[in-house]
């Protein structure tokens, strides 16, 4: 059906008459519109490249890509490349892998969601970013909401750490400390890196991760990296919860329920054949 439109969509596209500039055309609308196009059909976007592009400085590119992050239509991955993100309709690691993801996740996030009655998420990281795949709402009242398609800092979300304290310090230092990390805005200030670097030694001595309040007032989560078969980190879950329930739900034994629904996820990933694209 999908190829089907789209094919009926080109043919109708090619009988059209070439569309003129507007008179009155806003340049940065345009050009916000172009890197939607080169990220459409290239698939991947260096930030000196779309400068060229458009013929304006990277400082001008990195605003414009950086309002194209904020709003889904653009992620970035290892090598600071912007890729198509989850508001252009397609998957950053793998359309169809994070497709299958959830659905083998979900049952395990269902049946936590049950057992702490919080809300889980589960998510990847591109990059410095982490992206929202799925949502499992509590029944509170008063609860963390649906975070699907939401894209967040990976250094600041309790998943986006789970998994950034699983790389290389060599990959850390060109994520948060690199001159691309700069021009981004993603990079650590040196008053606070040698902090993050020994929150991540702690995050991989505990094997989970915490947010405090790191990307929402009032909201606190713990959370867990995910694993294939053969040990590589595939994406992250977590449990999200009022800042006010999360001592209570931590000694009741939260680490340990969620340690129980990994175990059994795992198993699920390990057992199936996709792989992250």
């Amino acid at each position: 059906m999908v190829a089907t439109v789209g094919k009926l969509y080109n043919s109708a596209m090619q009988k059209l008459p070439l569309q003129k500039k507007p008179t009155y055309s806003i340049e940065a609308v345009d050009n916000a519109l172009q890197l939607l196009q080169l990220l459409r059909d290239g698939g991947s976007l260096r930030l000196k490249d779309a400068a060229n592009e458009l013929g304006v400085a990277p400082s001008t590119a990195h605003r414009l890509l950086a309002m194209l992050v904020y709003r889904g239509f653009a992620v970035q991955d290892e090598s600071r490349r912007y890729v198509p993100g989850p508001a252009m309709g397609a998957g950053p690691a793998g359309l169809s892998w994070t497709r299958l993801l959830r659905e083998v996740a979900r049952p395990h996030m269902e049946l936590l969601c049950s057992r702490v009655n919080e809300t889980v998420n589960l998510m990847i990281r591109v990059g410095t970013k982490v992206r929202f795949l799925d949502t499992v709402e509590s029944t509170n009242v008063l609860r963390v909401g649906d975070r699907q398609g939401t894209v967040l800092p990976a250094d600041k979300a309790s998943g986006g750490k789970a998994m950034l304290a699983e790389l290389d310090p060599a990959m850390i230092d060109q994520l948060f400390r690199s001159q691309n990390a700069e021009i981004g805005g993603d990079s650590i200030p040196d008053a606070e890196y040698a902090a993050f670097l020994r929150e991540l030694e702690t995050v991989r001595s505990n094997g989970f991760a915490a947010n405090f309040e790191g990307t929402e007032e009032g909201i606190s989560a713990l959370g867990m990296a995910l694993h294939n078969g053969k040990g590589e980190v595939v994406g992250a879950f977590s449990v999200a919860t009022p800042v006010a329930r999360f001592r209570r739900l931590f000694d009741a034994g939260l680490v340990g329920v969620m340690l129980e629904t990994r175990r059994q996820l795992e198993i699920d990933i390990a057992a199936n054949p996709a792989e992250p694209g």
